[in-house]
This record gives C-alpha cells, sequence and structure tokens, in this order.
C-alpha cells in the first residue's frame, strides 16, 4: 500500500464531496493545492546563552472566501504535511459555518514543556517577526493551538503592533481579555459541540441522561466535561497523555478538574472517588453513549474502530477519525459529527472576536453564547438535512456543504465555461 500523506486523505473526503455536487473543475483545480506554504528557522537565545533554532511553518491554504484564519501549535511532532492539512480542514470549517475567512495554519517544531517562559516568549514574538508579512488583519489571522495559550497570543499580537507601528488587535484571536479578547473564547470549542449535541440529542437517539467517555482532557476536553456535567449527564471516562481513569457510576469531575489545575495527570485521582485506572486506549471501547475524542490527529483508526460502543462520536479534536475508521464506524452505524462542524465553535467565537476587534467595541458573554448557540444550530440542522436528502454520512453531509460555498465563491470569478462562451 503506498504511503499517503496526511493532505492525501483530507483530499479523499474534497473528492468524495464533489460527486454529490455539480462542481466546476477549476474549483477542485484551486482546492487541492495549498496556495503558499512558508517555512523558516527561528533562532532564539536560550537562557543559558546559547542559540538555538526551531522550524517553524505558516500556510495560507486558500483565500477565495475571505483572509485566512488557523491556530498555530507548538508540538515537538509538528511538521509541513500536517500544517498544509490542519489549513485545509480550516477552510472547510470556515465555510461549514459561513465565517468570511480562508482556511491557515502554523507551527513550531518544539516541544514547549522543554522551554522556560522566557524562552517561550522570546519563541512566541520570533514567530511572528519571521512571520510578519503573511499575516495581518486582513491577510492571515492566527489563534491558539496545541500548546498555545491566551498568554502566546498576547505576546504575538504585541510583537506585530510593534512592528507595523501600530496596536493591532485584530491580527490574532484567543488574546487575553485585557488585550482584545472576547469573552466566551475559552470553552468555545467545547461549547459550540455541546449546543450541537443538545440542540440534534432527539434525531441522534440520545435523549436522557447519557454516559460521556472523553478522551483527552485539555482545555476542550475539560470544558465539555463540565457543560454536560452540569447538564447531569455522567462522566464515566476521561484520558490524557499520561493515562485513563473510568467510574461506571461517574467520575467527580471537580476532582478532575483541580487535578488538572494543580498540574497533575487524570490518573492521578484513580482510587479516589470510585476512579479507577485503565489503559489511555482503551477509552475509545468504554461502554458508553456518547464518545469525545479531544486530542490529537488519528486516534480512532482501523485498529480500535470495530470495538467501540458509543452510539455518536462528537470530534472535539481535529481529524481524530482515520478514513479507514470512518467506514468501519459507518457499517455499524455509529454517527460521527465531524471536527469541521463538531469543533467550530472555536473559530466562529474567534470570528467574533476579530469583528470586535474591527469595530472597537466588547460583547457581552451573552450576546457571544447566543450567536454561537445560533450558528451551531442552523448549520447543524442544515447538515441533517443533507445527511437525509442524500443518504451520506454526516461527515460527508459537512463536506458537501462547505463546497457548495466554497464553489460558488470559485466559480463567482468566472468558470472555464465563462471564458469560453
Amino acid at each position: 500500500m503506498p504511503h499517503h500523506s496526511l493532505l492525501d486523505l483530507a483530499l479523499v473526503r474534497l473528492d468524495e464531496a464533489a460527486g454529490y455536487l455539480e462542481v466546476d473543475p477549476d474549483v477542485i483545480e484551486k482546492l487541492q493545492y495549498p496556495r503558499e506554504t512558508t517555512k523558516v528557522r527561528l533562532m532564539i537565545r536560550m537562557d543559558d546563552g546559547s542559540r538555538k533554532s526551531f522550524l517553524a511553518w505558516r500556510c495560507r491554504y486558500d483565500d477565495t472566501r475571505g483572509p485566512t484564519k488557523g491556530g498555530i501549535r507548538f508540538h515537538p511532532d509538528s511538521n509541513e504535511d500536517e500544517v498544509e492539512t490542519l489549513a485545509f480542514w480550516m477552510m472547510f470549517k470556515c465555510a461549514v459555518m459561513n465565517l468570511p475567512y480562508g482556511g491557515g495554519k502554523g507551527a513550531v517544531c518544539v516541544d514547549p514543556r522543554k522551554l522556560s517562559k522566557a524562552e517561550l516568549e522570546r519563541l512566541s514574538r520570533a514567530y511572528i517577526q519571521a512571520f510578519a508579512r503573511i499575516v495581518g488583519p486582513d491577510r492571515d489571522i492566527p489563534a491558539p493551538d496545541v500548546y498555545t495559550n491566551a498568554m502566546i497570543m498576547g505576546w504575538m499580537a504585541d510583537e506585530y503592533s510593534q512592528i507595523v507601528g501600530q496596536a493591532s488587535p485584530a491580527v490574532i484571536t484567543g488574546k487575553p481579555i485585557a488585550l482584545g479578547g472576547s469573552v466566551g473564547r475559552n470553552d468555545a470549542t467545547a461549547r459550540g459541540g455541546y449546543y450541537l449535541v443538545k440542540d440534534l440529542a432527539s434525531v441522534l437517539g440520545l435523549e436522557g441522561k447519557m454516559r460521556v467517555a472523553i478522551q483527552g482532557f485539555g482545555n476542550a476536553g475539560q470544558f465539555i466535561a463540565s457543560l454536560l456535567a452540569a447538564d447531569s449527564h455522567q462522566i464515566v471516562a476521561v484520558s490524557d497523555s499520561t493515562g485513563a481513569v473510568y467510574a461506571p457510576e461517574g467520575l467527580d469531575i471537580n476532582l478532575l478538574l483541580q487535578t488538572k489545575a494543580d498540574g497533575l495527570p487524570v490518573s492521578s485521582t484513580a482510587g479516589r472517588h470510585g476512579h479507577q485506572l485503565i489503559n489511555a486506549d482503551d477509552l475509545v471501547t468504554i461502554d458508553a453513549d456518547l464518545l469525545v475524542p479531544a486530542a490529537l490527529e488519528s486516534m480512532i483508526h482501523e485498529g480500535n474502530a470495530s470495538h467501540i460502543k458509543a452510539k455518536v462520536i462528537l470530534e472535539l479534536a481535529n481529524g481524530p477519525i482515520t478514513p479507514e475508521a470512518d467506514k468501519i464506524l459507518a457499517e455499524k452505524n455509529i454517527t460521527v459529527l465531524p471536527d469541521i462542524l463538531a469543533n467550530a465553535g472555536g473559530v466562529t467565537v474567534s470570528y467574533f472576536e476579530w469583528v470586535q476587534n474591527k469595530q472597537g467595541y466588547a460583547w457581552t458573554l451573552d450576546e457571544v453564547h447566543e450567536r454561537l448557540r445560533t450558528i451551531m444550530v442552523r448549520e447543524g440542522r442544515a447538515i441533517f438535512n443533507i445527511t437525509q436528502e442524500k443518504h451520506v454520512t454526516w461527515r460527508t453531509a459537512a463536506y458537501i456543504h462547505a463546497l457548495a460555498r466554497l464553489a460558488s465563491a470559485i466559480e463567482a470569478h468566472g468558470t472555464q465555461s465563462f471564458f469560453t462562451s
């Protein structure tokens, strides 16, 4: 079997969706390659006086529908292929939500846990120095991603503002509230997924009290656990990069949140409040109604998909299910609410933050929540209708929905038939 890049696998979704629409060949020609990917080496002075270089990337996949938008991740396994694939997903995610953006993504190949706070600041500022001509409030707008946070976004926005000589809060989203960030941005990814599941519960067969398993107990995982637990659903299992705990009667969420706030792994709660230690790999096979992958790519694959017992999977992570696993899940009639819909609450509230920065006016938390809920419900229902009408999976329906919007934008510039008629 030939080795396919992550982007090749992602492009399969584009072809699949195109099969259900009358799409001009121009559209596929434009969307099957990233528009530009820039690779640089960031040199920073370490605390011990030495200099060290780190590989970094920024990809602007397509800007037909507006400036490119997408996070920056600091991760030791980051590479160009992953960055381009994430930018491709962002393009589709923004189109799913009807946001006036194209897709972008950035990364630095680094383990940020091995840097001091001062080194982290120097690295963050070096990233913007290197990419100052690429990013911009009307060109390419970054945001936080894996192992980056509000404080890092604040440093980056400050560095950009110093370079251009004026305050430019709209260059980056996910900033601290005091520096032009939006209320409601911190839990937006999880909250969007929560609104989606809540609105679609009846069509998904999830009425009543749900048993929930959450893979990845970082930002999104912790917030979705809190939101669902507040609705008296049972969180029966959670995992992080070190291990997992399980409690058939429901885990103690407050204990878990406190443990993570103290910088300890979830596994350290084992033996307290009925928490049992389980293998992190076994989390996805737990008997639950709702499974929430909230960690990294390709966590559900050919090897474990057939053991999944959940009725519904909510993809809060990007690309947590491989195409092979998708086929297995479809055969088992397991509903997958796909990442480009399920976790799009994050980019939606990032869009709200950008709009507020542009107009110099802040919205209230209630306004942010209400607008987010409206968009999640509207697009979720539209995609549900496509699943019914075309008898396709939720993922294919989401891609059809997004591709229709991307195609009409690309076709508005004129297609081959227009120029030859």
